[in-house]
């Protein structure tokens, strides 16, 4: 990326007339600078979706990975539990922190 030494803005590739090389050019001013031909091969690549694609394996789905902290499980009586914390009402209202038993994987949660 270059940019024009009159007025400081990016210079755009465009292609010559005759179609063999191109040149920057400033859209602003008006400035022009030849460049090599191996500079006006421009390829654009959009990202493909399995590219962005994340997948979580079994293994990775087993990493506990949230804090834990002292709370009695309701339904086995385990004393140790994960913790997160949510904004489920409105942005002047406090979050509502959720745990997860360690032992039973059973879910519930305290309005605060």
């Amino acid at each position: 990326m270059e940019f024009c030494p009159k007025c400081e803005t990016r210079l755009v590739t465009k292609r010559k007339k005759d179609g063999k090389g191109c040149y920057l050019t400033c859209l602003k001013c008006g400035y022009k600078k030849t460049v090599e031909p191996e500079a006006c091969t421009l390829k654009v690549t959009a990202p493909k979706p399995q590219d962005q694609l994340v997948v979580i394996g079994k293994k990775e789905q087993k990493l506990k990975t949230l804090p834990t902290v002292s709370m009695e499980c309701p339904k086995c009586g385990n004393n140790t539990a994960y913790s997160w914390q949510v904004q489920t009402r409105g942005a002047d209202e406090s979050s509502t922190q959720f745990f997860r038993c360690t032992k039973c994987n059973y879910t519930f949660r305290e309005y605060s």
